[in-house]
């Protein structure tokens, strides 16, 4: 299709709907000589998540046009980048990373014989490269090299001289890929400009970078890999994407940091230049959009309702997903994707606050979250003594529940929409102990029952059981996690059960598991009655 397009036509195809262009004349004065050459670097650390359609979609635009696209799988950055990535698990997740990326392209209709993909540690091991890293080391001072990793490079309390390296590094990478522009994350800008400042004075030319806005995440702020609550994993299950979309900030009327409405505007239109919003008859059913701009508009002015958009966007993200799903579900992937990403207590990074993440073009951040392990949760076996209506709330119940302690824990659930009072009398449940205790319509609930519940109309819950003869207080852990002690008093903050929660599912022979790993006390196993493949919660 670049061979049917004018110079012009092609540059306006290669930076639509990207926030920044530097070098613009360089572009255009390429583009009347030759096709353009660019790369796209990633640094494999952790896992792709849905925001990264946004960088792939663009590089659908500049095969279009005609251009000759690298893909770098930068693992030495990552490694650089706060240790992101263990240096015994680099190799594993290049290849996590490649898989996962031409499986992506593959979806959006991306022939992969026109990509070129290049491991950085091919060549930035090399001889050459490596006195061309110390000869820059020379030139950029202590504080350019600090400011230009700025918003990629994980920031510490007491940050490692490799993470002052890896802006150079991304520099060098230009010259060493013989291309005419970078593209990236507009949150690489200033290790851009860090580029075109020191690469003339090694004697290379200065190239051209083209910049993607930072997409928002779920929550409103920048999706990231680090965030479960902010980003959709690439192998998340439908009902996972739904019940994400669900909670995602959206507010009516409100296009400014809107996850879901960006998506829209950098993924479903450049892909498919239309878009639609699934409605109900009685509202005007279905409409049919072919402009980004009408579709903001109208949004703007409350004319698509936020439910409707969520569930529009659904369908057009799960179109995407399907075809990436089916590909891991190979048992080779399943298992490339385990091992690339351990539980986290085999690996744990140690850092301060803030974060980054290189090459995302745009995609958001790709940090190593702080460990978090199932055997921080002290969740118990308990036995409900009584279940009464809550006296200020007409759908809550307050069950006193004996956890194996002097006086029974106060729980304040709506359980009882699903089962009835008399069969919740007696029964053993499973029930997390150390969340901070919240007050529900003035009554302190001390616990939280864990159930399954598989969303739809209606929806449907179960308590998860203990195994038979099983006494209140016996300690429910993960397998293989059944040593460390867990915390008195889970901070808020940090979401630790949140964070569990995402990896929490029921298993097709009803086991309870978390990432695949079964629930159990010492007699046996978590299970429920019948919700094969339920969440938990």
């Amino acid at each position: 299709m670049g061979e049917q397009l004018s110079p012009d036509e092609k540059f306006e195809l290669i930076t639509r709907n990207l926030q920044e262009t530097l070098g613009e004349d360089k572009l255009k004065q390429v583009l009347q000589e030759r096709e353009l050459k660019v790369y796209w670097g990633t640094a494999t650390t952790g896992k792709p998540h849905v925001a990264y359609f946004v960088p792939m979609s663009k590089i659908a635009d500049f095969l279009k046009a005609g251009c000759e696209v690298t893909i770098l799988f930068a693992d030495l950055h990552a490694y650089l980048d706060n240790m992101k990535a263990p240096w015994e698990l680099l190799e594993l997740r290049v290849q996590y990373y490649e898989q996962v990326i031409k499986a992506m392209l593959e979806s959006i209709g991306v022939p992969l014989d026109k990509l070129k993909f290049v491991k950085g540690t091919d060549f930035q091991l090399s001889r050459e490269y490596t006195l061309d890293v110390y000869r820059l080391s020379s030139m950029v001072t202590e504080h350019d090299a600090k400011k230009a990793g700025a918003e990629v490079v994980k920031q510490v309390e007491h940050p490692l001289l490799s993470g002052l390296l890896y802006p150079g590094l991304q520099a060098l990478d230009e010259e060493y890929l013989k291309v005419d522009a970078q593209f990236g994350g507009v949150d690489q800008r200033k290790i851009f400009c860090l580029a075109e400042k020191y690469l003339p004075s090694l004697g290379y030319s200065k190239r051209a970078h083209m910049m993607n806005p930072m997409v928002p995440g779920l929550t409103g702020a920048k999706m990231s890999s680090s965030e479960e609550e902010s980003k959709i994993d690439l192998l998340d299950r439908k009902e996972e994407v739904k019940k994400k979309l669900k909670k995602a900030f959206c507010e009516p009327g409100n296009i400014e940091n809107n996850g879901v409405l960006s998506f829209v505007k950098h993924v479903v239109f450049p892909l498919h230049s239309e878009f639609v919003i699934k409605r109900d008859p009685k509202f005007g059913g279905d409409k049919v959009y072919t402009e980004f701009e009408e579709v903001q508009k109208d949004f703007a002015a409350e004319l698509i309702h936020p439910g409707d958009l969520k569930a529009s966007v659904e369908v057009a993200l799960n179109r995407l997903l399907d075809p990436i799903r089916k590909k891991f579900e190979s048992p080779e992937l399943r298992k490339l994707s385990s091992t690339a990403y351990p539980a986290p207590s085999k690996h744990k990074v140690k850092g301060g606050k803030g974060g980054g993440g290189g090459g995302g073009g745009g995609a958001g951040a790709a940090g190593e979250e702080e460990e978090v392990i199932p055997s921080k949760l002290d969740i118990r076996v308990g036995r409900i003594i009584s279940v009464e209506k809550h006296p200020d709330a007409d759908s809550l119940y307050l069950e006193k529940i004996d956890v194996g302690e002097a006086e029974p824990r106060t729980v304040v659930s709506g359980l009882v929409a699903y089962i009835s009072q008399e069969a919740l009398q007696d029964r053993l449940v499973v029930l997390l102990c150390n969340l901070k205790p919240q007050k529900m319509r003035g009554i302190e609930s001390q616990a939280m029952l864990l159930c399954a519940s598989i969303e739809g109309e209606p929806r449907r819950v179960e308590p998860l059981d203990p195994p038979e003869g099983s006494s209140p207080g016996e300690r429910v852990f993960v397998d293989g996690y059944e040593a460390g002690a867990p915390e008195d008093e889970l901070k808020p903050k940090k979401k630790v059960f949140e964070k569990i929660q995402v990896d929490l599912k029921i298993s097709g022979t009803c086991v309870a598991q978390w990432k695949e790993k079964d629930l159990m006390t010492k007699l046996g196993h978590i299970t429920c009655r019948t919700l094969k493949g339920g969440n938990i919660s």
